[in-house]
């Protein structure tokens, strides 16, 4: 009979009898807890806990609670999210303050000084980039605290998907032109949202296409650049991107369709004909024209003026 364990409990030491956890008894955090920096935190010391217990016998129990455990941080390091899934807790909403720019957050989690921030502004002012990507082209910070604070700026999640990985059922609903063009691949379903990773947050045609494709919305999460590349020459390699576009040989498909035969598409004209040679005349072909015609005329002119220069020559012999 199979070692029963309850992963709550023995795992991440809640004893709580209350099922099914909130996120914040999740997490193990104060109820309504509003720091990203601070969800995060606590949810990469239980992610790294619980991967212990991948390569034994609990491992599938240990995938669907490291499952859990990212919803719930996407989820409460979402604005919007978070604040419809506290309501449902019973959270009176209270008016939403102004969210701090990426720069105050820089400076306020102690990720640049000043001065720091200041020649990132300037550089940023000097090649026409915005302040967030002239930190990053510079690497003054690590990449994924600079995402972070961006992230946060906007109100959106971060993810290290190295840490957290993908849904590779999804993979295949995602074109390798679209993820490698993009810069983005699915995450997970939660909740009835489509999260898709990229560094940048997604055009709004990209997200429509999107959504008609998989059927339902999409939502937006950020990760580093480096994370995304990794994560499209996984399952996304150049390799599976040629065979997208390669051209299909014909026949190689059955009967086909007249297009791939060679036939001009239903409503085409067809091509008219070259009337035929008079009897007794041979063909004409047609006249050539570009850098070939150029170059043929000019050998025919340098013919000719060789045979008048022999012609003048055998000419002088004889007089003389």
């Amino acid at each position: 009979m199979a070692k029963q364990v309850d992963v709550y409990r023995d795992w991440l030491g809640i004893t709580d009898p209350e099922r099914p956890l909130n996120y914040y008894q999740l997490l193990k955090l104060k109820r309504f807890e509003d720091d990203p920096e601070k969800i995060r935190a606590q949810y990469r010391k239980l992610n790294a806990h619980v991967r212990k217990y991948q390569t034994g016998e609990f491992g599938p129990q240990s995938q669907q609670l490291l499952n859990e455990l990212a919803k719930a941080m996407l989820c409460l390091t979402d604005t919007s999210r978070k604040a419809d899934y506290d309501a449902s807790l019973g959270r009176i909403r209270a008016e939403e303050g102004k969210r701090p720019t990426f720069e105050q957050i820089l400076l306020a989690r102690k990720l640049l000084s000043p001065q720091q921030l200041d020649r990132v502004r300037s550089f940023a002012a000097a090649v026409g980039l915005s302040v967030r990507d002239a930190l990053l082209q510079q690497k003054t910070i690590p990449a994924d605290r600079a995402m972070q604070a961006y992230a946060e700026s906007v109100g959106l999640p971060y993810i290290d998907l190295s840490e957290t990985g993908i849904d590779e059922s999804l993979v295949a609903q995602i074109p390798a032109a679209l993820a490698r063009n993009y810069s983005c691949v699915p995450v997970m379903v939660d909740e009835g949202l489509l999260l898709i990773a990229s560094p940048n947050p997604l055009n709004p045609d990209v997200e429509e296409q999107l959504r008609h494709r998989v059927g339902i919305p999409v939502r937006s999460v950020f990760c580093t650049l480096a994370d995304v590349n990794a994560a499209i020459e996984k399952y996304y390699p150049r390799e599976a991107l040629q065979r997208a576009v390669r051209p299909v040989p014909l026949g190689a498909s059955g009967a086909g369709t007249a297009a791939s035969k060679g036939a001009a598409p239903a409503g085409t004209p067809a091509p008219a004909k070259a009337a035929p040679a008079a009897p007794g005349q041979a063909p004409t072909s047609a006249p050539r024209s570009g850098p070939q015609g150029l170059k043929r005329a000019l050998m025919i002119a340098w013919i000719a003026l060789m045979g008048l220069l022999i012609l003048y020559v055998a000419y002088r012999l004889i007089a003389g």
